[in-house]
């Protein structure tokens, strides 16, 4: 009897495993709607002037792709003929806690793609995580350019350009409006982000104003939250400028800790991530502050129909402009829309993800504030033009605004491809095309 038994297991075992190869297995994404997981801060010191307004954007930008309701390119209904539910992770709680909460999208939300990600720190640790899950991830904020210049992916790429852009324009910047700059000084978060912002800074700097010497670099830690140590030592460094990639609730602690001891109305500062924040503070942020939005995002976008409808489209939602994180969300979600609908053009269907992998690299697509070169990493890494401003309150509006703004082509700020960051500014930006 046990015999027969075993012998009949068997059989239906061998006749189970021969129906299932027979089936045919449909690739992923190749479906009537796909699942979406959406990381950024929901909370802590990220998720007001970060993650909160990337959620936003994204909430209203899938709404719109699925109906079809944005303005041309973009006017068809869906993504590759194919409706986005959004599925929303809290990026608090460390890129350890990261790497688990990717898993479990793809694992047990089963999730077809994820956007995401603030953090330098969490895609570092994302990334290496994407490919072996092998869930195509874009990386929308992040701005290390280590995640492709020490590593080679073909499931994620990143929509935004890298933080060497945003430095290089900086420092273009402030030779060309600091009058008698002689001393700088830095206050960055001790990470990668921090660290690399820096790094850029200065390396730009030594070429286009070699006159120019260091004054104090600074890196406290990421959310420390209190800089009175740091504002002290600034106060004494004789600086002409400080420099600071400071983002978040660790920006806006700075500017109001600074601005009481009179730091941020004696010497001028540049603010690569002041544009996020520029609508809650107000006249709290000094007149003459230097303003980047990591690209030409929010108050420094190109006046474009799209960018008008999600000026209008945003505000009249959340009851506030959108800031430069709405942005870089909504360019990651136009960027998947694009390459899946050129995707499903070339397949006569709902593309595979492997079918929208081979469409996305070295896409170009328009963006809500710019247009945007998958350049860059095999064509995974994006390049776009970027701006910086002036910051001025008026006070009739109640509103800041942005003036004497230079926009600069993105082969002036980003590297060749092929060529890493850092190599590129040691050897003095070659062949970087700016007029």
């Amino acid at each position: 009897m046990l015999f027969n038994l075993n012998r009949v297991t068997r059989s239906m075992i061998a006749a189970l495993s021969l129906t299932a190869m027979a089936a045919p297995i449909a690739p992923a994404m190749a479906k009537d709607s796909i699942k979406v997981g959406v990381v950024a801060f929901l909370t802590g010191a990220g998720a007001g002037p970060f993650g909160i307004p990337a959620k936003n954007a994204a909430e209203l930008v899938v709404d719109a792709i699925n109906n079809g309701s944005m303005p041309a390119p973009y006017n068809s209904k869906g993504s590759g003929g194919t409706t986005i539910e959004a599925v929303y992770v809290d990026e608090a709680g460390g890129s350890t806690t990261q790497v688990t909460e990717m898993r479990n999208l793809v694992q047990r939300e089963n999730v077809d793609a994820i956007v995401g990600y603030i953090s330098s720190g969490s895609c570092l640790a994302v990334a290496p995580v994407a490919e072996e899950l092998k869930v195509l991830t874009v990386l929308f904020d992040c701005g290390t350019p280590r995640i492709f210049e020490e590593a080679k992916y073909r499931y994620v790429f990143r929509t935004q350009a890298h933080a060497t852009m945003d430095n290089v324009a900086a420092a273009r910047y402030a030779v060309d409006r600091v009058k008698k700059l002689k001393t700088y000084s830095g206050v960055n978060q001790n990470y990668a982000w921090g660290q690399d912002s820096w790094r850029d800074f200065t390396l730009t700097m030594k070429h286009l104003k070699s006159d120019a010497s260091v004054g104090k670099k600074l890196f406290p830690k990421i959310f420390a939250g209190e800089y009175g140590s740091e504002i002290s030592s600034l106060l004494v460094s004789g600086s002409n400028l400080i420099h600071s990639s400071l983002w978040g609730g660790d920006m806006e602690s700075f500017v109001f800790q600074a601005g009481a001891r009179g730091l941020l109305h004696r010497v001028p500062v540049i603010l690569t991530t002041g544009e996020s924040a520029m609508h809650r503070l107000k006249n709290k942020l000094p007149n003459g502050a230097i303003v980047g939005a990591r690209g030409s995002h929010g108050a420094l976008a190109n006046d474009t129909a799209l960018n008008r409808w999600f000026q209008v489209e945003y505000t009249k939602r959340f009851g506030t402009p959108p800031t430069y994180p709405s942005y870089h969300m909504a360019q990651a979600f136009l960027g998947l829309k694009a390459a899946m609908d050129k995707a499903a053009g070339g397949a006569g269907k709902v593309p595979s993800t492997e079918q929208t992998i081979d469409a996305f690299e070295g896409l170009e697509f328009e963006s809500v504030g710019a247009q945007v070169k998958m350049a860059l990493s095999g064509g995974h890494q994006a390049i776009s033009e970027t701006a910086y401003g002036t910051y001025k309150f008026n006070r009739k509006t109640g509103m800041g605004e942005l003036v004497d703004v230079i926009r600069y082509p993105a082969e002036c700020v980003n590297p060749p491809e092929g060529v890493k960051s850092v190599a590129w500014l040691e050897s003095g930006m070659p062949d970087a095309k700016c007029n």
